[in-house]
């Protein structure tokens, strides 16, 4: 069976946006991942008996030993319900490609059994056995202001999680009492306390329903980690060009 063979990689200048490791592994398999940050793969290699995990619909191939159960189709009722999603879980021997469902980057969240993250309800891709995923609600009004929806994902235990965006990925990490401001429509994944705020003037209860002009401010320490396209801009792009020559 192939295996990866993970690269040492140069040491870059200390920079706000660091690349994350392309190759690595965990119990039960190794991954890598390809074609960034555009038309992102991943490629996991598992060991036999060793299960991995992914949203439905995200499988691209995989060889004829992998074994699959679950459901192959994305449930969107489930996903504005809150209700947990039929998981594909793939049991080795065998490779497995996972790409998302649109154009954008895929990068790892190592998990050691003390780090706990959120992450947006649309930017989940995949995760190892031994993580911990659990749907939860924000509460109306956060939901409301965060631009994330009622509902996103909360992440614990040990191995490795993966998430994905919409084009870029883009990383910062916060020191003590150090803040950064977001549009709400680029979140993808964060371990710090954050607040929602205001950042235009207009009515309040419009504000409320469009997300517009609503930002979150970080406080760390923690990381960060941002997408360089706002999926409900794309999506308002999309209408308004939709049948023009």
């Amino acid at each position: 069976m192939n295996t990866f063979q993970p690269q040492l990689q140069q040491q870059q200048p200390q920079q706000q946006q660091q690349i994350p490791n392309t190759v690595g592994q965990f119990n039960g398999g190794q991954y890598k991942i390809d074609h960034r940050d555009t038309n992102t793969l991943l490629s996991v290699m598992l060991q036999p008996g060793a299960n991995f995990h992914a949203q439905p619909g995200a499988m691209v191939a995989m060889t004829p030993e992998v074994q699959l159960k679950g459901k192959s189709k994305f449930s969107l009722k489930k996903m504005f319900t809150g209700g947990e999603m039929a998981i594909s879980t793939f049991t080795g021997p065998g490779e497995v490609l996972i790409a998302p469902p649109i154009w954008g980057d895929i990068i790892p969240l190592q998990l050691n059994g003390s780090d706990k993250w959120k992450v947006g309800r649309d930017n989940f891709l995949a995760f190892s056995d031994g993580v911990v995923k659990e749907t939860k609600s924000q509460g109306l009004g956060k939901a409301m202001f965060s631009g994330e929806g009622l509902f996103i994902h909360h992440i614990s235990g040990v191995g490795v999680f993966f998430i994905h965006s919409l084009g870029a990925i883009v990383e910062r990490h916060l020191q003590p009492n150090e803040q950064w401001i977001v549009d709400n429509g680029h979140l993808v994944a964060w371990n710090c306390a954050y607040l929602i705020e205001k950042a235009s003037s207009g009515g309040m209860m419009s504000n409320m329903l469009s997300g517009e002009g609503l930002v979150c401010r970080f406080t760390g320490p923690g990381t960060v980690y941002i997408q360089t396209r706002n999926p409900e801009s794309l999506s308002a792009w999309i209408k308004g060009h939709a049948g023009t020559a």
